[in-house]
């Protein structure tokens, strides 16, 4: 009964976002108060609706209602409880019905929130609610979670082992909450393209929400990378798959679109620029959608292989994007500015960063959709992997590292590049000696690595530098230059803080991606070897039952110069249900660097496969990230009515702003 009434609110939201997109349209071009205020009631109708069929997914996989079809295929009575419940989103109906919900979540959001024009939110809402409906139709009618099977069976095939991790249960939502926030941005830059007024206004009610996008997408990229690193064995953190650049291209796009809105709404310049990279940001959502989705790959990520589904989210897909930009070719002529600047500004510092970053976005898309165009049209395979990426991607972000430091202390309207450089030269000289020191270590191996650590150091230290400068440290003592970032505006404030953490993020790639070592060996108990100075002793190798799989844990002894430091373990495991195997590694994580450990077959006459890896500075990687996420909130974060002050204007100088 549950199911079934899953299935009915379903059919009952999918009504919801119907009047949701029409009524409040109809209301904005009529000028009727009634209709523009429905917008808020038809979008909260569509989210609690939503939320009661998720509900009741969530019902069926937590007591293993083995009479739904979903519950079969994705579940099994001995699999850990969290797995269950992170099973409903395991698989392809569940995902989507996940991603539907998160949707119809921002949509009630927004509704609740204070409106800076009425007018223009209800169009918002209206665009949401027609997203909403596309999607709840085609899960209704191409992927319906709640089919029933009859008669049960006893018990289900379980989930994909790989998604059975920690990591898994958490990483979708996030990154689904970085995906669809990117709605809200366009639904705005759809409704500002009808009304014909993109202004300050818009961009002061547009940057909280594309902000909160990027944060959730940055910590949901930042999580797959972490589940991929210690879950699948490799060794590595990203393998430039196309599952992985379908959420890289938005937040590229994404980046370029929170430094572009900050322009239009300081100096009410970049306005055509603003909306196309809103409408690209979500329409790259789409698109990793649709490649995920549709069949097109194989990988742990792709559940549909219906090409019904497929041809159907290609429609979907069609309308967003050729309506959106055939409606931004229409209407983009009439966003006219009067906002002058010199090339050295700011503003023209971000068009170079939008620049570079919309280069590689474009270059990371060729990489991931060329081989399949050449695949559907001829029937030849190609392979671009990570040296196409490298080769051409891996410049393009030297050069962002390169103008970061030197851009973030540009005024407003005109600045003095000689200036900042003179303020810059303590950092270049640390910059310069890094460079030195990585050179020595690794010559001649590794020199564009050495270059790299030197141009992460020159963008960090910058950002610190800037952040010191304008809290006045030196005069006013920590406590007081404490007080002084408080006072200071929370843009600028999270851009130094998100420009460190990037640049936290470079060397921990530099050093995971570049200087690691790898070993790989037959070990038998007692045998030993050595992997980044440190010396590896596998003690034993015993077989062990765990909750819905048989496992093999390798126990390793550690040493470092004959002193003992730890165990290390790592598991092989074998789930019969799905007839899968799986790999936990055994990681030692520190700053210095990662030693990471997987155990692999047997062989009767040599022994177990081990792999062994140093990983250097691999967890800077993640705290990178985090530091990013970090920097993003504080941008998002509302200045205390009693910080805008005039009081406060001597610690603001035109750059920090």
């Amino acid at each position: 009964m549950i199911p079934e009434l899953g299935q009915f609110v379903l059919i009952l939201a999918l009504g919801a976002a119907l009047l949701q997109a029409v009524l409040p349209m109809a209301g904005a071009a009529r000028g009727d108060k009634v209709l523009i205020a429905s917008a808020r009631s038809t979008a909260i109708a569509q989210f609690i609706l939503v939320a009661l069929a998720f509900a009741a997914l969530t019902w069926a996989h937590a007591n293993s209602d083995f009479s739904v079809r979903n519950v079969v295929e994705n579940s099994h009575t001995a699999k850990p409880f969290a797995y269950k419940l992170s099973g409903v989103w395991g698989n392809h109906e569940g995902s989507i019905l996940l991603w539907a919900l998160i949707l119809a979540g921002y949509g009630g959001v927004l509704a609740t929130a204070a409106a800076r024009n009425e007018t223009l939110q209800a169009r918002a809402l209206a665009i949401q609610g027609a997203v909403a409906a596309a999607f709840l139709a085609f899960i209704i009618f191409t992927s319906n979670p709640f089919a029933r099977v009859f008669p049960a069976p006893p018990d289900g095939l379980d989930l994909n082992p790989l998604l059975q991790d920690p990591g898994l249960v958490i990483h979708p939502p996030f990154l689904y909450l970085g995906y669809v926030g990117f709605s809200i941005t366009f639904a705005y830059a759809i409704a500002g393209l009808m009304a014909g007024k993109i202004d300050r206004d818009w961009a002061a009610a547009v940057r909280p929400w594309a902000l909160a996008a990027w944060v959730f997408l940055t910590i949901g990229i930042a999580l797959g990378s972490w589940w991929a690193y210690y879950e699948l064995g490799w060794g590595g953190f990203w393998a430039w798959d196309p599952v992985e650049n379908a959420s890289f291209m938005p937040w590229l796009a994404g980046t370029a679109f929170i430094h572009s809105v900050r322009v239009l709404e300081k100096r009410d310049a970049l306005k055509v620029w603003t909306v196309l990279l809103a409408i690209s940001a979500f329409s790259l959502s789409l698109i990793g959608t649709f490649l995920v989705r549709s069949g097109l790959i194989t990988s742990v990520h792709s559940f549909a292989v219906d090409p019904t589904r497929g041809v159907f989210i290609l429609v979907i897909l069609a309308a967003v994007i050729g309506g959106s930009l055939l409606l931004f070719a229409l209407r983009a002529p009439l966003l006219t500015s009067n906002a002058r600047f010199s090339p050295v500004s700011r503003e023209g510092s971000i068009i170079a960063n939008n620049i570079l970053l919309s280069v590689a976005c474009v270059t990371v898309f060729v990489g991931t959709f060329y081989p399949l165009f050449i695949d559907v049209i001829s029937g030849n395979r190609l392979s671009v992997g990570a040296p196409y990426f490298n080769a051409t991607f891996m410049p393009l972000m030297a050069l962002l590292l390169l103008v970061m430091a030197p851009a973030a202390m540009l005024s407003w309207k005109r600045g003095d590049i000689g200036q900042a450089m003179r303020r810059l030269w303590p950092v270049g000289v640390v910059a310069l000696l890094m460079i030195g020191l990585s050179l020595f270590l690794t010559w001649p191996k590794h020199v564009a690595a050495g270059l790299g650590v030197g141009l992460a150091v020159w963008a960090g230290a910058g950002a610190v530098l800037d952040l010191a400068r304008h809290a006045r440290v030196r005069a006013d003592g920590p406590l007081g230059a404490l007080k002084n970032i408080a006072a200071l505006p929370r843009a600028y404030v999270g851009m130094s803080v998100a420009h460190f953490g990037l640049a936290i993020v470079a060397i921990g790639v530099l050093g995971a991606g570049v200087w690691r070592s790898e070993t790989v060996v037959f070990m038998n108990p007692e045998d030993a070897i050595n992997v980044g100075g440190y010396e590896v002793t596998l003690k034993a190798v015993n077989q062990a039952q765990g909750p819905n799989y048989v496992f093999e844990r390798a126990d390793f002894d550690v040493h470092r110069n004959g002193k003992f430091l730890r165990v290390l373990a790592a598991e092989r495991r074998f789930y019969p249900v799905r007839g899968m195997q799986t790999t936990e590694a055994g990681i030692w994580a520190s700053l210095k660097g990662d030693l990471y450990l997987v155990i692999g077959e047997h062989n009767e006459e040599f022994g177990a496969v081990v792999r062994a890896w140093y990983n250097p500075f691999a967890v800077w990687l993640w705290i990178g990230s985090g530091i990013m996420a970090l920097g993003g909130f504080i941008a998002a974060l509302p200045r205390p009515a009693a910080r805008r002050q005039a009081v406060t204007a001597p610690l603001v100088p035109e750059a920090a702003e």
